[in-house]
């Protein structure tokens, strides 16, 4: 999936003012478990979701270990954000110019985590790869969920605008995949621009590339 860039560490207080009570903090690991529930109910019933595994009991008994894996990769490489009520999360991996690659034994965990529908995943992971950017220093948003029931309370955005204040304190371009349209008109407004053509899944739903350039610090 990603490789570690060093770069000075993000500067983020305890909390921040945000919608509601909440606050944007930075995940402890003991958040491990709670996040990785947390992003399964929110992507169970997105369209690659489905394309991935199709019955929706499936998905809820084995996407809370699918995303394990890559919140404790953020934990351990990059950062990962959520809010004092743990309503949301975001996933960043810093990425130098060299391809990403996966955590450490990933086909395997993988393979654990997923079962007889291991190979899909890895299409998924080959149709994603193909696409991201390559000789370009970036921070990679692998994931940014919401709570169902929180979301359009303006939480994911809150999320999203606090890394961007480091992103463009250090001169640093964001990517991302968008997992529809709706969720592309959403990142069009926060900078994001097109990074090619959709990503075509095998017989399944289009995906988003996106990139947001670096920008002058205000």
């Amino acid at each position: 999936m990603t490789r570690h860039r060093p770069r000075p560490a993000p500067r983020v207080p305890a909390a921040t003012a945000m919608t509601g009570s909440s606050g944007v903090i930075q995940a402890p690991p003991a958040d491990l478990d709670a996040l990785s529930q947390l992003i399964a109910d929110a992507f169970c019933d997105l369209a690659p979701s489905r394309w991935l595994v199709a019955d929706r009991a499936t998905r809820r008994k084995i996407f809370p270990g699918y995303f394990r894996i890559y919140v404790e990769h953020a934990l351990e490489t990059g950062v990962a954000y959520t809010t004092t009520d743990r309503a949301a999360a975001a996933l960043w991996i810093p990425i130098g110019q060299d391809a990403p690659t996966p955590p450490a034994g990933y086909g395997r965990r993988l393979a654990a985590a997923t079962g007889p529908w291991a190979s899909r995943f890895q299409a998924f992971d080959v149709a994603l790869e193909a696409r991201h950017p390559a000789g370009l220093a970036h921070d990679y948003l692998a994931l940014l969920a919401v709570r169902p029931g929180r979301q359009g309370q303006g939480i994911g955005t809150a999320l999203l605008r606090w890394h961007h204040q480091i992103l463009d304190r250090d001169g640093v371009p964001a990517y991302l995949e968008a997992s529809s349209l709706r969720t592309r008109n959403v990142y069009l407004r926060h900078g994001y621009s097109d990074h090619g053509p959709p990503i075509y899944l095998p017989d399944g739903p289009l995906m988003y590339p996106m990139l947001r350039p670096a920008r002058a610090a205000a």
